[in-house]
């Protein structure tokens, strides 16, 4: 059986669960559900990413410092950067690793929602009476105008919330040199802002499974900034562990 396959079982069985309650939308709330218990079952790899952001973080006006003063010299440049990783315990793809890891397992997801390739008949089960496999069709006034409308509504009030926090995070990163990280956080909200115009063109499943991530990705980087921010522990300790 493949990875596909395996999938679109699993949501059958767990639709098949939630069926007294959420009857001929079953199909949807499991989409949902599984989306959260796998982003769940991630979130130690978002943690690491965060504790691995920070730290590359904080040696930023440190690397800034080297990048002035061996500016003419990039192999004594490189040399200095690596020596600073190595004394702050920090590796130089901190945070960007555990990201990497969950790639595949999104990719799958995705692929399942968008396509029904090898699920069965996943895409042939409605929600509010709009079909998992139907496509937006640019009318908001017809019977299934308001199952888009509340989709679109919360992908953009959480790119909203992600932008502004985003603003916030790089006039706070700009005292203190963190200029890639600044840069970075001008870019990141576009993703979510993408996210609506994807969920636009795909099938209503694959439209869910966008919104459910990006809402989970949206609140847990808020909590998981917050946690690590105020856990008060030194970079060099962090990365230890």
């Amino acid at each position: 059986m493949s990875v596909f396959a395996a999938l679109g079982t699993l949501l059958t069985r767990l639709a098949d669960c939630l069926a007294p309650l959420f009857g001929a939308s079953a199909t949807a709330a499991a989409i949902v559900l599984f989306t959260l218990c796998v982003r769940a079952a991630l979130h130690p790899l978002a943690r690491a990413a965060a504790r691995g952001e920070k730290a590359r973080a904080a040696l930023a006006p440190k690397m800034a410092e080297l990048n002035r003063r061996h500016k003419r010299d990039p192999e004594r440049l490189r040399r200095a950067m690596a020596e600073l990783y190595e004394k702050e315990l920090v590796s130089p793809v901190a945070g960007c690793l555990p990201m990497l890891l969950q790639l595949p397992v999104f990719f799958v997801m995705y692929h399942v929602f968008s396509t029904g390739s090898g699920a069965g008949d996943l895409l042939d089960h409605t929600l509010a009476g709009a079909p998992l496999g139907g496509r937006w069709g640019g009318d908001l006034t017809g019977p299934h105008g308001p199952v888009y409308l509340a989709l679109f509504a919360l992908i953009a009030a959480v790119a909203t919330w992600t932008y502004l926090r985003a603003r916030k995070a790089a006039a706070d990163a700009r005292p203190v040199g963190a200029g890639m990280a600044a840069g970075a956080a001008k870019v990141l909200p576009l993703l979510s802002f993408g996210t609506l115009v994807t969920a636009a063109v795909v099938p209503l499943a694959a439209g869910l499974y966008l919104a459910t991530s990006t809402t989970w990705t949206a609140v847990e980087r808020a909590l998981l900034h917050r946690t690590v921010r105020g856990s008060g522990e030194p970079v060099k300790e962090r990365s230890r562990r």
